[in-house]
């Protein structure tokens, strides 16, 4: 069976002619409960989300800061296995039609084995993965194996990131480009600022790949600046922050919905 990559990018392309930048929501599977999660993601994709990264909970994240560690560390207790993540990503995307990526570091993967993985995720309905520490010139395996199953294979810029190096990654990724808006890790900020707008401009100089950015983008107001110049704008902590400050689950479901319809606005412009 073949995996989504094209509904990922007939979604993005339908934002742009609409001309509007794409909302891309991550959440966490398993958090706070393997159904608590799918009801999230449902919630999301209702509020106003066009595409779902679902987040494989990982013990030593390198780009998540403590919100969505906090999640993570939730799931994790709770037991959560890879395979409810693709339980996640078959019943969301089953019963939403809509494109849903798994957002993971590359250690589960490779345990697991890149084969069983990537036919596990195109058979679930994934459209495919980010992977924001699988190096570019150490990711063959997986590409074979992804393009193979009709995923995508998302690779993470960050404004370090020199030109001939953009190239690089650019040249490989598929489905569209994580352009990190700053150095550090998730989290909402009280800005997203210039350096996001510059990375894009650059990144968008070397591919005709769509460039979404994210990393501190948590309200209407910010969707909407950072909508102005890319092509996606990802949110992440805002969404788990909504849902650790709830009273129970139901609540934290609802405020998911809320945000992705706020959010949704701004990338529309009507904020």
């Amino acid at each position: 069976m073949s995996g989504n990559i094209q509904l990922l990018s007939d979604t993005l392309a339908a934002a742009k002619a609409e001309g509007r930048a794409a909302l891309i929501a991550y959440l966490p599977a398993g958090f706070p409960t393997v159904d608590g999660g799918i009801a999230a993601i449902k919630a999301a994709f209702d509020g106003g989300a066009d595409i779902v990264e679902v987040g494989l909970p990982h013990s030593d994240p390198v780009l998540d800061g403590p919100v969505i560690q906090t999640a993570d560390d939730i799931a994790l207790r709770g037991g959560v296995k890879i395979a409810d993540v693709m339980r996640t990503v078959r019943e969301t995307h089953a019963a939403t039609g809509k494109p849903v990526l798994v957002m993971t570091y590359w250690n589960p993967i490779d345990r697991y084995g890149v084969e069983r993985f990537t036919a596990e995720l195109a058979e679930a309905g994934g459209a495919g993965c980010i992977l924001p520490d699988l190096p570019v010139q150490e990711a063959g395996l997986w590409r074979e194996h992804a393009e193979k199953h009709g995923l995508a294979t998302v690779f993470v810029v960050a404004p370090s990131s020199k030109d001939a190096r953009l190239a690089e990654i650019t040249k490989v990724g598929t489905g569209f480009v994580y352009a990190a808006s700053l150095m550090g890790v998730t989290g909402t900020r009280a800005s997203v600022g210039a350096q996001a707008q510059d990375l894009v401009e650059r990144t968008r100089a070397t591919t005709d790949t769509p460039v979404c950015v994210g990393l501190g983008v948590s309200n209407a107001q910010q969707a909407a600046e950072v909508a102005r110049f890319a092509d996606g704008v990802i949110v992440g902590s805002a969404f788990v922050k909504g849902m650790l400050d709830a009273p129970d689950d139901a609540a934290g479901v609802e405020a998911v919905r809320v945000l992705a319809g706020e959010l949704a606005k701004g990338v529309r412009g009507q904020a």
